[in-house]
């Protein structure tokens, strides 16, 4: 198994543990839980980011690592990211997932500078009715 992979499934499954934990009420064991799995994920897309010939492998897990960073509230880790995965040349799908991450990262700052307070959970409530 190469360094990618082996960091790549430690993240996942480190992710599947924190998920695991979150769902028995082990707050904090997932939030370490998922640092970890965010760390081995940036380090699986480090390998790979000087790599533009590496698609659709280096764009994974470079949106993996963000939505984790994200997760960690690791939001200017989470721009490089997809930023650094951008710069390649991503399949037209995971282009469109990168950019809705940054959006979702983004968005509610970006109102906040414009004066409009919005809670994305109310929202999310609301349209789900």
């Amino acid at each position: 198994m190469s360094q990618i992979q082996a960091f790549h499934q430690q993240a996942m499954d480190l992710a599947e543990a924190a998920t695991v934990a979150r769902l028995r009420g082990a707050i904090e064991q997932a939030v370490q839980l998922t640092r970890q799995a965010f760390e081995q994920e940036v380090q699986a897309a480090n390998l790979v980011a000087s790599n533009l010939e590496a698609e659709p492998t280096r764009s994974v897990l470079h949106r993996s690592a963000a939505s984790l960073a994200i997760e960690c509230g690791e939001l200017q880790a989470a721009e490089r990211l997809i930023s650094t995965a951008l710069s390649g040349n991503p399949p037209p799908e995971i282009a469109e997932e990168l950019k809705d991450l940054f959006i979702q990262i983004n968005l509610n700052q970006y109102l906040k500078r414009q004066g409009i307070d919005l809670d994305i959970g109310a929202l999310r409530r609301l349209v789900n009715q």
